[in-house]
């Protein structure tokens, strides 16, 4: 919350009392404006700025962490491919293998 609209709200507050505490605005204003700022710092507020930096920096790791999920699929495609990849192989060699026994 800005300045600005800290003492938008505080005049705002001072206005709004009955008549008859008009005559001590001012100083209903300036203790409208101490209560709002001590009330505002005790919640821990984060200014909008720091909130459009984090929201940044979270959007920027959701997209690694989308990315290296795509990677790591295609990694454990590959993996579950490989073993048959072998398999084949193996049975070509010993096939290879079988054929030049019975030929000696």
């Amino acid at each position: 919350m800005t300045r600005e609209s800290i003492d938008s709200l505080a005049r705002r507050l001072a206005a709004s009392l009955p008549q008859g505490l008009r005559t001590v605005r001012d100083d209903m204003e300036e203790n409208f404006r101490s209560v709002l700022k001590s009330s505002l710092q005790r919640m821990d507020l984060v200014t909008r700025e720091e909130f459009e930096v984090q929201e940044a920096v979270l959007a920027r790791t959701r997209e690694k962490l989308e990315a290296l999920e795509v990677r790591l699929a295609a990694y454990e495609q590959s993996i579950a491919a490989a073993p048959t990849a072998k398999k084949k192989v193996k049975k070509k060699a010993s096939k290879k293998a079988g054929s030049q026994k019975t030929a000696e």
